[in-house]
């Protein structure tokens, strides 16, 4: 038992004897490294912020239908140019029974009401022809003007007094006055029995073409196709979301209804984005923005800021901001919609400044910064210094150091 116990302490002692001698050779290599210097030297420095987003067309439009149907052809494609009222596609109508019906029946009552108010106009023009209801008016006046003129002969030869005269002069003018508002009330009749004629006849047009729309697509008086679906404005076709005999549903106040094509102006193109909120403080309308699109490699775009949203969204844990800039296209090279793209926006710049790599900078706990500065070689002591402004790659050095000076390259060393 003693031997095993005495073969194990003897392993160990051996085996720390190996550390130790290691650890020493170890050691005194390391004393021969020598660690490498740099100068601090002069160029830009450019601050900016990164977002993230797309590039999307500023008029992007929605084409759906009036009618219901079913599309019977397609006009165009993705990619087409198409101008304002160009036909994108027709479709075959496919009517309900209860709406077709319903549509019928308004047709024959507005033919039953337009019969019978020509009727009463037909009635009203033959008692005007024959002055029918000017008779009483007119023979009354006859009476009254025939006993006015013989009392007043009978008044200026003295033989009756001058008020039994006038009793008779105030019944005329209340005849001629009736007969007046007679004739007035029947060319008003008239003319009222003559404009229903005009508002039941639209009518009777507009049932009949509303049966004509429902049955066949089109209205004989009306140069407009409802089954014929058109762009309501000129740009380019990005993409068409039905094919033919697919079915489609009207927009009514209930339902935006099937989408048929998606058009919009290529030409005039946006940069949709997110941005930080400690960045969103620092920008400006009309500010300059590079754009890299992800889809094409070595050409970057420039764009101009305008808008900034108000109001900020949490995503993923921070509050993202919309901005929105200009797009300023570029000759031979075709932005597509929905290219992912991300912006640089160039928040502060230095032109030519003295600067250090940021890798090299030391801070205490205080917020104090300071370099290993070489005072003879390969010895070094802490020099503190003022930064500026940096782009996590180059700092600016404000304070502390110059071109001639040396500082260590934190991380390395040589043998």
């Amino acid at each position: 038992m003693k031997n095993v116990l005495l073969g194990v302490i003897l392993c160990l002692f051996i085996l720390l004897s190996i550390w130790l001698v290691s650890y020493f050779y170890n050691d005194s290599g390391n004393s021969n490294q020598m660690h490498p210097v740099t100068q601090p030297y002069y160029t830009d420095i450019t601050f900016k912020s990164v977002a993230t987003g797309k590039v999307k067309p500023r008029r992007e439009i929605i084409i759906t239908s009036q009618v219901s149907g079913i599309v019977d052809e397609l006009f165009v494609k993705g990619g087409d140019e198409v101008k304002k009222g160009q036909a994108i596609a027709r479709l075959r109508l496919v009517p309900s029974p209860t709406a077709l019906n319903t549509a019928k029946a308004n047709v024959e009552l507005s033919k039953i009401r337009l019969t019978e108010a020509k009727r009463q106009l037909t009635q009203q023009e033959n008692i005007n022809l024959k002055k029918y209801d000017l008779q009483q008016a007119e023979t009354e006046f006859e009476n009254a003007r025939t006993q006015e003129k013989k009392y007043r002969k009978l008044f200026e030869d003295g033989v009756v007094p001058e008020l039994e005269y006038l009793q008779f002069k105030r019944t005329l003018d209340l005849a001629l006055n009736t007969l007046e508002n007679t004739k007035i009330s029947a060319n008003s009749s008239l003319r009222e029995l003559k404009a229903n004629v005009d508002i039941l006849s639209q009518e009777l047009e507009a049932a009949i073409s509303n049966m004509q729309l429902l049955q066949k697509g089109v209205a004989s008086k009306s140069n407009q196709i409802a089954n014929i679906i058109r762009s309501t404005i000129d740009g380019m076709v990005l993409d068409v979301t039905v094919e033919v005999g697919s079915a489609v549903i009207e927009r009514n106040n209930f339902n935006e209804g099937t989408i048929i094509a998606e058009v919009a102006n290529m030409e005039d193109l946006v940069f949709e984005g997110n941005i930080d909120e400690s960045d969103v403080g620092q920008l400006k309308k009309g500010m300059k923005l590079e754009l890299t699109v992800g889809a094409i490699e070595k050409v970057r775009f420039d764009a101009i800021l305008d808008f900034i949203s108000p109001k900020g969204k949490l995503e993923s844990g921070s509050v993202k901001f919309e901005i929105i800039a200009n797009v300023i296209q570029q000759k031979d090279i075709f932005l597509r919609a929905g290219y992912s793209a991300s912006a640089d926006i160039i928040l502060d710049n230095r032109k030519n400044v003295l600067s250090v790599l940021e890798r090299d900078l030391m801070f205490e706990d205080n917020g104090e910064v300071y370099v290993e500065k070489e005072t003879a070689p390969q010895v070094f002591e802490r020099s503190y210094i003022n930064t500026g402004l940096s782009d996590g790659i180059n700092i600016e050095i404000t304070g502390g150091l110059d071109s001639n000076s040396l500082i260590k390259v934190q991380g390395k060393t040589q043998e």
